[in-house]
């Protein structure tokens, strides 16, 4: 019995794989992600073919894809449409632009069972789907901010970088961080809270794009050389080790007496490695590869009818220079 676990963009090879799945007689539970050219989202690749692995009687395949880049967030949109036009059993989404894809699923309004994975929907579009599977993003931004308080008790002056200006989990995590730095709820920027100042010009917006990230960091080193902390809510700039070996050459100085603090997003290898060679002092990791694993069972549950809990949180790994944890041998 044939197992896949395919990774597609071209809407040709969607269409394609439909006929080749219904000769089959496979139903098809399809994962699409912001983009196939972050390695964040390969984890949930591998969680998907671990399932598949140990499901080699299912009558269901998984079907993971995504536009080629992370940018594309009209293809992500396109993608989802095709594939529900042409007959999925289920679909798990993680939306590049939150409100884009809701609207475009209120108005295609599938009669098939809508989740989301690693990112969701805005809350006003939660009923457009039945359960969000992935990380608690607010949270992850209060244990990065706890791990800022830790290095820098009397606050400073700090640059967040983000992705995506729509990308609903990203902007929760920043909620997150704002509020525990600040002491406060909804927080729209750090002007001086618990002695914490956002610097002109952040936050930075990466577009999930790991070249521009590294840019922006330098960037952002070079024109404020009394920085404090550069917060990565997301680890882009570390997807490129080389190029943020490069970038964090300029500030090892500060970075080692933690005149400068970075903490980061993400516990992927490129990420730990990093953090073991002291070009980050706290790394926050999300668990991409259980998402992956775990979405199959979850799709075939809501196919089934049967009540799913709502969200589905997945966990974090802390690693800081105290208890170095998951960072330690990964």
């Amino acid at each position: 019995m044939k197992m896949r676990c395919l990774a597609f963009t071209a809407i040709p090879i969607l269409m394609a794989l439909a006929g080749e799945s219904a000769a089959e007689g496979k139903k098809t539970l399809a994962i699409v992600v912001k983009g196939l050219d972050n390695p964040f989202f390969e984890q949930i690749n591998l969680g998907c073919k671990k399932w598949l692995s140990e499901n080699p009687d299912s009558e269901y395949e998984c079907l993971y894809t995504g536009p080629a880049s992370s940018a594309d967030e009209a293809g992500e949109v396109q993608i989802v449409d095709d594939l529900l036009s042409r007959g999925v059993a289920a679909i798990a989404i993680s939306p590049s632009n939150a409100p884009a894809m809701a609207n475009r699923i209120r108005e295609i309004a599938p009669t098939v069972p809508v989740m989301t994975v690693d990112a969701d929907f805005l809350e006003k579009d939660h009923d457009l789907r039945k359960t969000y599977l992935g990380t608690d993003n607010y949270l992850m931004g209060v244990k990065m901010a706890e791990e800022a308080k830790k290095l820098k008790a009397d606050g400073g002056s700090v640059c967040l970088q983000l992705g995506n200006v729509a990308a609903a989990n990203i902007n929760a995590r920043a909620q997150g961080f704002r509020d525990t730095i600040a002491g406060a709820k909804d927080v729209d920027r750090l002007t001086g809270q618990n002695g914490w100042t956002e610097i002109e010009g952040c936050p930075v917006y990466t577009n999930d794009q790991a070249d521009l990230a590294n840019q922006q960091m330098s960037d952002v080193f070079t024109a404020h050389p009394d920085l404090d902390a550069f917060i990565l809510i997301g680890g882009w700039a570390q997807f490129a080790p080389q190029a943020y070996t490069q970038v964090t050459d300029q500030v090892m100085d500060k970075l080692k007496s933690k005149e400068l603090i970075i903490v980061a997003g993400d516990t992927l290898p490129p990420q730990t490695q990093a953090f073991r060679d002291g070009r980050s002092h706290a790394q926050v990791g999300q668990r991409p590869f259980e998402m992956g694993y775990k979405a199959p069972d979850v799709m075939i549950q809501l196919i089934k009818g049967e009540k799913v809990e709502d969200p589905l949180f997945t966990g974090l790994d802390v690693c800081n220079t105290e208890d170095p944890g998951f960072c330690k041998d990964n």
